[in-house]
């Protein structure tokens, strides 16, 4: 440990401890602008200067990178030092006087302009190399550089053209203390809203914010490292160690007694819809993007904006994207009409934007819904009833020069009407996972004619599949909204509970049973038992049920072209007992 004194107060600190991170560690605030802690200091900008007295000695030092020793001194706002400090801020002032970062260290310092000749007032950049080192000892990529000598140097790409060796990470933008570095959209866009995503854009987070339990991944496709071998900033800041770009992905059997199948869905993909313009105009946005773009923790802190930067004027809410059509999908996705109320509230909250909300029907289905509707004709939100036929950019009149322009049927004035608005939100349709029919097949659990997981029982038996100790939970199961999913997570749970509570498990009474003197080994039954109930004997070359299995369906009677299969209580003789029966009394 090592014992200096800082401003006059005393401080032990660890022997290496730069004295800047001293000073910081003792409350004092020395400014910096080529300081970053994950990469080796250099002093390029000596706006860090202090006095240190130390051995009889007055000197002046950069605090980033000088070593704190034992019985060092260090005044951090001495007369001496502060005269120091103006006078490189000056030089950089020079260097690059529309640097805001700088202007308010100098603002600080009472430095209201520089004494030296300034060459270009529109200049940020401090030439602190903190992207060049960035892009060299942290991303391995190495595409930039400095180039020229004296006044002329600056940074650049070799030759000045666009590098090859450039992978877009952005990390030179990050790194840049002074925002002279950029990233910028190829067609000029402030907000590329289709690039949006629900989580943080770095590449290593949580999968999403609600996340149990709350661990995060690196995801390969957006880190550093796995495109160059370098990087590793995560590892280096982490005090628990707990990176490891080492892991590879393993895959485990576990055997289980019952399982809660919760596999989500899926948003319809507006692309499917070319009418409607998503991915052609860059202010059509689907319901998830407008999500993303209204949330506090967005790219944008939560205002509502265009492609270009501003605000909207007029916006645009179409209902029944991919439902509720028969091209697409017929069923109705249950949550759209909702959560497109929620976005025109949220518009008529954040903007003065004017809104219009294009509906089919309004199904306001749950506990307070309706009301909600009705505060919204309140608000001032134009409703029109009718399926959207078109948006496009086609302007008829001077009005809808610039405009995106809905084309309606207007259903309760029985008319076509033009509607040119600034921002269009698609509310886009749920649909299951790609990945529904393999675990289907996995899972041997059936699906209703809308391709959702089929429950046993729409009222009795919601959660539970034909496949005993399968539980259905949430939207794999059909559309629905959080209340719903979460009630039937829930009961997916009881029931999985329960059925571990018990110790034993209820066999189906009525199985199918096949004559051995019947059956002539076709094995069509085989092939068709929804549940592998039936097995195929090469060496006595007969069929064979197993009871534990078998759910009665059926399928294997109908099937059976020997009459070999039948199903318990329900011979052919008991059914001609019964009818016998019942025509003699």
């Amino acid at each position: 440990m090592v014992h200096l004194k800082i401003d006059g107060r005393v401080l032990e600190v660890e022997d290496g401890t730069t004295i800047l991170n001293a000073a910081r560690k003792a409350g004092a605030k020395i400014p910096t602008l080529c300081y970053h802690p994950v990469l080796e200091p250099y002093a390029a900008c000596r706006v860090c200067v202090v006095e240190v007295l130390h051995k009889g000695k007055s000197d002046l030092v950069t605090s980033c990178n000088a070593g704190a020793e034992e019985g060092m001194e260090i005044l951090t706002a001495s007369e001496r030092a502060l005269r120091a400090r103006r006078l490189n801020v000056e030089m950089l002032l020079a260097r690059a006087p529309a640097a805001e970062p700088l202007r308010e260290i100098a603002r600080d310092l009472g430095v209201d302009k520089t004494r030296f000749p300034v060459k270009d007032p529109d200049e940020t950049c401090i030439l602190c190399g903190l992207c060049v080192r960035a892009c060299e000892d942290v991303v391995g990529a190495s595409a930039i550089s400095f180039v020229e000598r004296g006044t002329e140097r600056r940074v650049s790409t070799p030759f000045g053209e666009e590098s090859e060796a450039c992978i877009g990470c952005t990390a030179c933008a990050f790194f840049c203390p002074t925002g002279a570095i950029t990233v910028e959209d190829m067609y000029g866009r402030k907000v590329i809203h289709d690039e949006m995503m629900l989580g943080p854009t770095t590449a290593i987070r949580v999968p999403i914010r609600q996340a149990v339990p709350m661990v995060p991944f690196i995801d390969k496709e957006a880190c550093i490292h796995f495109k160059t071998g370098e990087c590793r900033v995560c590892a280096k800041v982490c005090d628990r160690q707990a990176v490891n770009h080492d892991m590879e992905d393993e895959f485990r059997e576990v055997e289980t007694g019952s399982i809660i199948v919760a596999s989500g869905f899926e948003v319809f993909d507006a692309r499917r819809i070319p009418a409607y313009g998503y991915g052609r105009y860059p202010n059509v946005l689907t319901a998830m993007e407008f999500e993303r773009l209204v949330n506090a923790s967005g790219p944008t802190g939560g205002k509502i904006v265009l492609a270009d930067g501003t605000e909207p004027r007029t916006v645009g809410i179409v209902h029944c994207v991919g439902s509720r059509d028969e091209h697409y999908h017929e069923y109705c996705s249950r949550v759209c009409c909702m959560y497109s109320l929620k976005f025109a509230h949220l518009l008529k909250e954040k903007t003065k934007a004017a809104v219009y909300d294009f509906y089919i029907d309004m199904r306001c289905f749950g506990k307070g819904y309706e009301e909600f509707y009705h505060r919204l004709l309140e608000e001032g939100t134009h409703f029109i009833r009718g399926r959207v036929s078109e948006i496009s950019t086609l302007a008829l009149t001077e009005k809808e020069e610039g405009k995106l322009i809905i084309r309606v049927e207007d259903t309760l004035l029985g008319s076509v009407r033009r509607i040119p608005v600034d921002m269009v939100l698609l509310a886009v349709g749920l649909e299951p996972d790609k990945a529904h029919n393999t675990l289907a097949k996995t899972l041997n659990v059936s699906c209703s004619q809308d391709s959702f997981f089929l429950e046993r029982h729409p009222k009795l038996a919601p959660v539970s599949s034909f496949s005993d100790g399968i539980f259905l939970a949430g939207t794999c199961q059909g559309p629905k909204d959080i209340p719903d999913t979460v009630a039937q997570a829930g009961a997916a749970a009881a029931e999985a509970l329960a059925l571990a509570d018990l110790g034993k498990v209820e066999l189906e009474p009525i199985t199918a049973v096949i004559d051995d003197k019947l059956c002539s080994g076709c094995q069509i039954c085989v092939n068709l038992c929804p549940f592998t109930a039936i097995t195929y004997d090469k060496e006595k070359g007969l069929s064979a049920v197993t009871d534990a299995l078998c759910k009665g369906c059926g399928t294997c009677v109908a099937a059976c072209p020997s009459g070999a299969s039948y199903q318990k209580h329900f011979r052919d003789e008991q059914i001609f007992a019964e009818i016998e029966g019942l025509l003699s009394t």
